[in-house]
């Protein structure tokens, strides 16, 4: 154990119970918005079975399956190494090193089976981190770096976003994260240390409301109190979202209204039940243009529902 001082929260939790689908996760995401490439790195630990799956994604325009994106490895039941989550190297070819606790990070890959792939970051966080119960955190930051794709230096310098969970998350079920909501949503925008937005939403039967979120205005941060996300455009035969609109009053009582544009789509199963499609998205709210994220998440019975259901059955669009 390195003698560093660290946060518990950089740190793995002991789990609470012996359920074997107690999980950990430790998401960074990051965009280089003028090759509208975007790239992320997710392990998927289950310490009760001492495995961790651990995926790498990088993609852009061109391709919107794992199959046809730039580069997309997500590798399935390698050991937990002996380590602290805060400095750690999975067999796959990740490493995070927390610099300073709950604010800086560094983030590098190496493609396992050759040269595709190799990132080099450092993660600034933009504002402490934001709680969801006592089992989530969510955090704005700016990364800084290259990456080396096929080949291709590439350097990295704009908003992100990172998150983290820990507790309970079975593969079954018809819903998202054990919930009876089959449907959700995750974005994100971040124009600048003093403007941005973020927000979960939830599908509970009466549309996608905000369950967490914030909103940061000329350097006033404060937790949204209320949110929808309605999906305006969807690309036909994926069904993908194109357009998203955002709508919202913080605990100020400040509104918010954010239009976005996806730049780029990625479709994929990130853990057993959950498909998500990532999508780059250039935002319009308060007056500013900025980049960030639109995740559209479904388990993965709600998934076939959306896209037609049932084998052989052709994609098509459905309404948000």
């Amino acid at each position: 154990m390195s003698s560093r001082a660290t946060h518990p929260d950089d740190e793995f939790h002991p789990p609470a119970s012996d359920d074997p689908y107690w999980t950990e996760t430790c998401w960074f995401t990051f965009t280089v918005p003028e090759r509208r490439l975007s790239g992320q790195l997710y392990p998927f630990f289950r310490p009760n079975q001492g495995v961790v799956a651990a995926g790498a994604y990088v993609w852009d325009d061109e391709g919107d399956q794992p199959w046809n994106c730039r580069y997309a490895k997500n590798f399935w039941h390698l050991p937990i190494p002996d380590q602290p989550l805060s400095d750690i190297a999975l067999a796959n070819g990740i490493r995070y090193r927390t610099v300073e606790p709950l604010q800086r990070y560094e983030i590098t890959y190496d493609d396992p089976d050759g040269d595709e792939l190799h990132m080099a970051l450092t993660f600034d966080a933009v504002t402490p981190p934001h709680y969801l119960g006592g089992s989530h955190l969510d955090q704005p930051g700016r990364f800084r770096g290259t990456i080396v794709l096929h080949g291709e230096e590439i350097p990295v310098d704009a908003f992100g976003f990172r998150d983290r969970s820990w507790g309970v998350r079975s593969q079954f079920g018809p819903g998202l994260a054990s919930t009876p909501a089959g449907h959700g949503g995750y974005t994100y925008a971040t124009a600048s240390e003093r403007d941005a937005f973020h927000t979960i939403t939830m599908d509970f039967g009466s549309g996608m409301n905000s369950i967490h979120g914030y909103l940061l205005r000329d350097g006033e941060w404060a937790k949204l109190a209320t949110a929808t996300r309605t999906v305006l455009e969807r690309t036909p035969g994926t069904g993908f979202q194109t357009r998203v609109l955002i709508e919202g009053v913080d605990e100020l009582g400040r509104t918010l209204h954010a239009e976005g544009r996806c730049l780029n789509q990625l479709g994929f199963f990130i853990n057993p039940n959950l498909f998500t499609i990532n999508c780059l998205t250039e935002w319009e709210f308060d007056g500013v243009t900025a980049f960030g994220e639109d995740h559209d998440n479904w388990s993965a019975a709600a998934i076939r529902a959306h896209l037609g259901g049932g084998a052989g059955a052709v994609p098509s669009p459905v309404a948000p």
